[in-house]
């Protein structure tokens, strides 16, 4: 019975942390598989060294332009020190949790709204090294963060979808002043060759002819060309 009472047993992904009389026994955290406590002298404590991943709750942000968002993320960490986290902290996991909310907020807190919502890769990885700057004390490895949504007002969003489309108008508006510009500086060139041969000129009358004589119009103006004007207009 005292043998039953002397044997304890940890999994692959745990260790023990065993207390001889209120002092860390040496050696560090035991485990994986069995061992030996002394009752009623000893207490230990398991950690788990499996990764863990939180929510951090949607945050009330004021970002650096005076814009309130809500902003939620999502941390994984693991315990890289056994030993550490149960000397240095009283509980690791809730710390870690309780510390990932503030640094939300103060990370964002500096941020634009237009960086909030396109550099969200660099703001994770600025959150991931700062939070695993401040755990590792701790003996806590933040792994990832990940930032999940970003809720703006209401009225905000409409906001930027107005200035949205004003935007995308102003562009095609551009891009059919250009279009033109374009077809005009076209149309000169062709003007310009044609001048310079009558020949072709008149080619280009017997064209428009044939095509408008192949729409089956009921009537048909045949314009006059000038230069059959221009001896009556001589004498």
């Amino acid at each position: 019975f005292s043998l039953c009472l002397c044997i304890k047993v940890v999994q692959e992904y745990e260790r023990a942390v065993i207390f001889r009389l209120g002092r860390l026994l040496p050696g560090g955290a035991k485990g994986p598989g069995l061992f030996f406590i002394v009752p009623c002298t000893d207490s230990y404590t398991k950690i788990d060294l499996r990764t863990i991943s939180f929510d951090v709750p949607p945050q009330e942000i004021l970002s650096k332009d005076s814009v309130t968002v809500a902003v939620d993320a999502v941390v994984y960490y693991r315990i890289s020190n056994a030993t550490i986290s149960v000397t240095n902290v009283e509980d690791a996991n809730r710390s870690t949790r309780l510390l990932a909310q503030t640094t939300l907020r103060n990370v964002l807190g500096t941020k634009n709204l237009s960086e909030i919502l396109s550099d969200r890769e660099q703001i994770s990885h600025f959150m991931q090294s700062t939070l695993d700057e401040a755990t590792d004390p701790w003996g806590v490895k933040v792994e990832r963060v990940e930032v999940k949504d970003v809720r703006l007002p209401v009225q905000l969003q409409r906001a930027m979808a107005a200035e949205a489309e004003a935007t995308r108008e102003a562009r095609a508006k551009v891009i059919a002043a250009e279009g033109e510009q374009k077809a005009s500086r076209a149309l000169k060139e062709a003007a310009d060759i044609i001048s310079e041969s009558p020949s072709a000129l008149q080619l280009r009358y017997l064209q428009t002819l044939s095509t408008i004589s192949a729409e089956k119009n009921s009537t048909i103006i045949f314009p006059l060309p000038i230069d059959v004007m221009q001896g009556f207009m001589k004498k």
